[in-house]
This record gives C-alpha cells, sequence and structure tokens, in this order.
C-alpha cells in the first residue's frame, strides 16, 4: 500500500513538472535592434529582454539581434510585418518613406526639452494611439516608446549656431530630420549609425545627428568629428518597441501587460543610464585639448526651433495621418505651454 502511494506521489510529481516545463517558456521571440552589438544602447536593450524573462516566469523568452543581423536596419517594419522578425526596437523616423506621419511623431524637432515631455505626449496626451493607429495597418503593434534623451551632435566643423549649417553635409534619417536640415542650409545624407565613424574620417560627411553624447564618443566619433555641440539642440528620437501583431494577439493579458509594463521601464532606465554617461562623457571631452565642445545659445536654439516647426506644417500637408499627428501634437503643445 505504501509503494503503491509512493509510486502515485512520484508519477504525479513527474506529471507536474512535466506540465510546468511545458508552459516554461510558451513564447520565444526574435527582436532586432537599430543599435550595433557593444553600444550602451544595446546593452540596455538586452537588460530588459533578461527581465522580460524574469516578470514573465520564463513565459517569454527574447533573443535581440542587432542592426543588420537579419534585415537592413530601414527594413524591420517590413520584416516584423510579414514575421521574419517578431519585434524591433528602433527609430520611427526610419519609415517616413512611407507615411510622413513616421517621421512626424518620430522627430518633431524643437518640440520636446527633456524626455519626460515626450514620454507623457506618447503615454497620456494621445501618442499611443496615433502609433496604434499608423502601424496595426503594416501588421505590427506598437508596444511602447523609449528615447536616448537629447542627443549630441558631432561635427568636424565648428558650430555656433544656424549660420554654421549652411553647406553643412550632415548625416541624418531620411523625412522630416533631413527636411529641416535642408531648410537650414545644410545638405542631409541618409546613413545608418554604424557608418558615421568611417563617413566621417573619410570626408563623406562633415557632422552627424547620430545618438547621444556618451555613446559617440564611447564609439570615438569625437575623434574624427572633434567640434561636437552639447547639449544638442536638434533632436530626441521616439525610438519604438514593436512587434508583429498577429504574434502580440497571441500572448494573453497577463503577458500583453508584462509587455507593456517592462517597457516603460526600459524607457525609464535607458534615459536615466545615458543622462549618466552623457555627463561623465562630456567632462572627459572637455578635458580633452584635442576636443571644442560647443554649446548654442538660447538665441539659436530659437532659431533652429523656428526653421523646424515650419517643417512640421510642410510635412502634415503630406498625408492625412500627418495631419492628425501634427493636430493631435500642436493642441498637446498648446495646452501644455510648451510652444511659448
Amino acid at each position: 500500500m505504501a509503494k503503491n502511494i509512493t509510486m502515485t506521489l512520484v508519477a504525479g510529481f513527474f506529471t507536474a513538472t512535466a506540465g510546468i516545463s511545458a508552459q516554461a517558456q510558451d513564447f520565444s521571440f526574435t527582436f532586432q535592434s537599430v543599435d550595433p552589438a557593444g553600444n550602451p544602447n544595446f546593452q540596455i536593450q538586452k537588460e530588459w529582454t533578461e527581465r522580460v524573462g524574469v516578470m514573465s516566469g520564463g513565459r517569454i523568452e527574447i533573443e535581440l539581434l542587432p542592426v543588420g543581423a537579419v534585415v537592413e536596419y530601414n527594413e524591420t517594419q517590413d520584416a516584423v510585418g510579414a514575421g521574419i522578425l517578431d519585434g524591433h526596437i528602433t527609430d520611427v523616423s526610419y519609415f517616413s518613406g512611407k507615411d510622413p506621419a513616421f517621421g512626424l511623431i518620430a522627430n518633431p524637432i524643437g518640440a520636446w526639452s527633456s524626455p519626460e515631455e515626450m514620454l507623457r505626449f506618447i503615454r497620456y496626451g494621445g501618442g499611443q494611439e496615433l502609433m496604434t493607429q499608423l502601424e496595426e495597418p503594416y501588421n505590427l503593434h506598437f508596444v511602447g516608446a523609449t528615447t536616448t534623451g537629447l542627443e549630441g551632435f558631432v561635427s568636424k566643423r565648428p558650430l555656433s549656431g544656424v549660420d554654421d549649417l549652411k553647406g553643412l553635409k550632415v548625416r541624418a534619417p531620411e523625412g522630416l530630420i533631413q527636411q529641416v536640415f535642408a531648410a537650414a542650409g545644410a545638405v542631409p545624407v541618409n546613413l545608418p549609425y554604424a557608418e558615421v565613424f568611417t563617413a566621417l574620417d573619410k570626408g563623406v560627411i562633415d557632422a552627424a545627428d547620430s545618438t547621444v553624447f556618451s555613446t559617440n564618443h564611447s564609439q570615438g566619433l569625437h575623434k574624427v568629428g572633434n567640434n561636437p555641440v552639447y547639449p544638442g539642440f536638434h533632436s530626441m528620437p521616439l525610438v519604438e518597441v514593436s512587434m508583429n501583431l498577429d504574434a502580440w494577439k497571441k500572448l494573453p493579458e497577463d503577458l500583453q501587460e508584462i509587455m507593456t509594463v517592462s517597457v516603460r521601464d526600459l524607457a525609464s532606465d535607458m534615459v536615466a543610464q545615458l543622462s549618466i554617461k552623457d555627463l561623465e562623457a562630456a567632462a572627459e571631452a572637455k578635458a580633452d585639448p584635442d576636443i571644442t565642445v560647443h554649446n548654442w545659445s538660447s538665441d539659436e536654439r530659437a532659431r533652429f526651433r523656428t526653421i523646424a516647426m515650419g517643417q512640421w506644417e510642410n510635412v502634415a500637408s503630406q498625408s492625412e495621418n500627418a495631419q492628425q499627428v501634427y493636430d493631435t501634437l500642436t493642441g498637446y503643445l498648446e495646452e501644455q505651454g510648451l510652444l511659448d
């Protein structure tokens, strides 16, 4: 009798264990990042994938690949929609060619003076709904927004203000950002971040809208572009975490909520970590006799913002979606007193 009870308990244990094992990794996803492996941004994103695994009790496993691992940086939207990738972490600006609305919501140059302002708009000012509306036709679900914060600006030439942008060959993402630089007299060039160092070194470009100061510094960009502008005057990108819509719908509600909340944590983590690194890197750069850090005056920043706002209106006229983004964005900025 005791033997039978023992065998029953053992059998029950193995049945229960098998059930747990079967549920341990219910969902396995492959995401591609816009950043190269070893880049600080990529490392922070990797930490996010690990937290998702812990928060989900092992039910979600995300493999994060660096830029270009499966498709080119500006092809991930199609790849995610088709299920070639399950998700991506990338700058929304790269898809401006499909709809100008992507460029306007991704980086309305001059709109934001801090990451918190942009994240509040996405979460509570209508941005989340706009991104959902824009992406679902491409079979993507917008999980949430992150940002690297206010970007630095790398330049081989000294830049004291708007007038110095004239004739400057500057790497910038397609869409609104390129249009703003062109309106300011610069010559925009479309290049992925991974090619910025070589392009600066060989004189293909004079300057680059790339990413935050500390990442540029750690990647050695200030060795070839030793006249950086800091704090940045131009850009703070919306870096989206999105995934295949069909894959999203297969997630149970609790795992959808874990994904959503985890991206909010990723945003806070990225802003905080990169801000600390920026301050440290800026101090190091200012102590280097071969690097001259430029800081634009408030008047020059206002001049650049005026140019940028003129381009917002131009973009708004290019598609129905872009007009809706423009109306929602400017309405929010006015209500919050951010256009003063």
